[in-house]
């Protein structure tokens, strides 16, 4: 497994404006979907991550790039 490959349940952290979120993954995202009103440009041969912010609950999709194992 490549360090930007994830599975369901990985613990992952991402940075974002107010610093560090730690949360974990719930699934690949590999076609196009809306999140929350936004569209996620998921593909195949670009997927994203569905992600679970340990902390708030909330969901949000990251390119593998922006994901770290926690």
């Amino acid at each position: 497994m490549s360090e930007n490959t994830f599975r369901p349940g990985d613990a992952v952290r991402w940075d974002h404006s107010q610093g560090t979120t730690r949360g974990k993954v719930v699934r690949k995202l590999t076609q196009p979907i809306k999140i929350k009103g936004h569209k996620v440009a998921a593909s195949p041969q670009n997927p994203e991550y569905l992600v679970e912010s340990g902390k708030t609950g909330a969901r949000a999709a990251h390119r593998p790039s922006e994901l770290r194992k926690a």
